[in-house]
């Protein structure tokens, strides 16, 4: 048997990352495939404006009629793209009456950033060594 400690992933206790990221360990085929589909839904750049206009929303989320106005482009566009963001599964909604909210969902939004984090290491500036 084996005398390595294991890590154990998702207990919270790594910074809120519960996976490695890409400078820890190379991604296998599932966690790349998986990662892939939350990164297309943000290739684009209407959706990385929606995204952002949801999230940085005071109250934590916003109505579909607030979003489609700081767009040139039409409400049955705009629904498209909710709903890719949606499935991706970056954001929420809930419609009340005849209006339909938004709001991000952070863990989501944190796995993706926990991926793209890099360890912290000493870094030499230019100034340090002239």
């Amino acid at each position: 048997m084996s005398k390595q400690e294991l890590v154990v992933l998702g207990r919270g206790d790594e910074g809120g990352a519960c996976c490695p990221g890409l400078a820890t360990a190379p991604l296998d085929e599932d966690r790349a495939a998986e990662l892939a589909k939350l990164f297309k839904a943000l290739g684009d750049p209407v959706r990385l404006r929606l995204l952002s206009m949801i999230a940085s929303r005071a109250g934590g989320e916003v109505c579909v009629c607030d979003l489609t106005p700081a767009f040139d482009l039409s409400q049955p566009t705009i629904s498209h793209h909710l709903k890719l963001l949606r499935q991706a599964g970056l954001i929420d909604c809930e419609r009340r009456g005849t209006w339909v909210y938004y709001r991000a969902l952070p863990a989501t939004i944190d796995r993706l950033a926990a991926v793209l984090t890099t360890p912290r290491t000493t870094e030499v500036t230019t100034e340090a060594t002239a």
